[in-house]
């Protein structure tokens, strides 16, 4: 020890001798941009109070904030007044192409754009143009999503523009808000139609910050026939779901065509262990027992939400994604290419500090369409992966669902 200070203090008098003033070794010149996956724009409109002050306010009143009260905090008399779609209009560009560090957030081991941290900014940018219609006397979550879908993959890399807006909101407590994921256009031109690489929709849900109970918003005022068919497009989208709830399978039986393809595969898998019948599982099957994979993990406050005591919406999507990802490259062996999410819920807010388990099981296969299947002679195979969710609370250990994603990817391999 006594021979390391020496050296040290060598070292400091050989460079007051020169004359050399000591400065901290830059090893580079580019700012890096601090994130928590989420594009720092959308993270400073998300998160508005650092943890340790949320934690500490949450002390000196005595008041857990995640349970309801009975007292209503949103004002009876606030102006409902019919808003413009164009209102709560919002666009961010992620400058992938000019900020090599903020790249570094959005890229995967292959060097393609990471989805998972694009299906946060897009909750993310949900939350901001909900709050944009609603303003900030009522706390808005993310109930559902409709469904996201890649149109036209990306070939290069390239600034993102994530645009999107309130499309369907008639008073009640509810909205759909659509977006769009694009590559910028350059000099404030349009996007193009083949520049757009995904579309989606949320389904956003306003409450009372004290009672939790959902609360009126303003409806929406159609101004354009493009409005109006946006307008018709969520109306559809939002019956849809109320049928869908209907008919869940906890809520009704498997109808004729189900329990038809049900007895089948039931059928065939006794054939599988039938020693008299000579047919046999194909090499390429599997049974679906043996296509799980599980994750569990505490979730941390740098992804909560506005309200600082729950995790937003766009980091289990992140989460339930990337596991899905894993599932269907472990089933298939090769990399999968996401296709799909189908319409998913939010069943019950995930606090932070809570334990989140996380099931995917391989659910569904069949042949890739030409079309998608594309100019390789290797047989595609459309791949459905159901991630279950739930989460634990430590304390009580009471658990409940959290919901229930559904993604579809194309493998390039025959595979059942």
């Amino acid at each position: 020890m006594q021979a390391l200070r020496a050296v040290g203090r060598t070292a400091v008098s050989q460079q007051k001798a020169i004359g050399t003033p000591h400065h901290p070794r830059r090893l580079h010149v580019t700012t890096r941009n601090s994130t928590d996956g989420v594009f720092k724009e959308l993270t400073e409109m998300r998160v508005r109070t650092p943890w340790v002050e949320a934690l500490r306010k949450k002390k000196e009143e005595g008041i857990d904030p995640t349970k309801p009260s009975s007292t209503p905090a949103t004002p009876s008399d606030r102006d409902l007044t019919p808003r413009r779609m164009a209102d709560s209009y919002h666009r961010v560009v992620i400058p992938l192409a000019q900020d090599p560090w903020l790249l570094d957030n959005y890229l995967n081991a292959s060097g393609h754009i990471r989805l998972g941290t694009i299906f946060m900014d897009l909750d993310a940018l949900s939350g901001v143009i909900a709050y944009k219609h609603t303003g900030e006397s009522v706390t808005t979550v993310t109930a559902a999503v409709d469904r996201i879908t890649i149109n036209h993959p990306l070939k290069e890399l390239c600034d993102l523009e994530l645009s999107g807006q309130v499309t369907f909101a008639t008073g009640r407590s509810s909205m759909e808000i659509s977006i769009q994921v694009a590559k910028a256009p350059e000099g404030g031109a349009s996007v193009h139609k083949e520049d757009v690489l995904m579309t989606c929709a949320f389904t956003m849900v306003s409450l009372d910050p004290n009672t939790k109970k959902p609360v009126a918003i303003c409806p929406v005022k159609i101004e354009t026939e493009e409005e109006r068919r946006l307008f018709e497009l969520g109306e559809k989208n939002y019956n849809t779901k109320k049928a869908r709830a209907k008919t869940g399978l906890r809520k009704q039986t498997p109808n004729d065509e189900e329990s038809d393809l049900i007895h089948a595969m039931w059928l065939r898998q006794l054939d599988y262990h039938d020693p008299n019948n000579p047919l046999r599982k194909p090499p390429n099957t599997h049974y679906m027992s043996t296509t799980t994979l599980s994750s569990s993990q505490i979730m941390q406050p740098q992804y909560r939400n506005r309200h600082n005591f729950m995790i937003f919406g766009g980091y289990l999507l992140k989460t339930t994604f990337e596991l899905a990802f894993c599932a269907a490259a472990a089933f298939s062996h090769s990399r999968p290419t996401f296709l799909s999410l189908d319409p998913s819920t939010f069943d019950n807010p995930v606090p932070v500090g809570s334990v989140l388990y996380l099931k995917a099981t391989v659910a569904y296969t069949e042949p890739a369409a030409a079309s998608e299947a594309g100019e390789s002679d290797t047989p595609s195979t459309r791949v459905q992966i159901r991630i279950d969710s739930k989460v634990r609370d430590i304390e009580h250990g009471s658990t409940k669902p959290t919901g229930q994603f559904n993604y579809t990817f194309l493998v390039e391999r025959d595979i059942s």
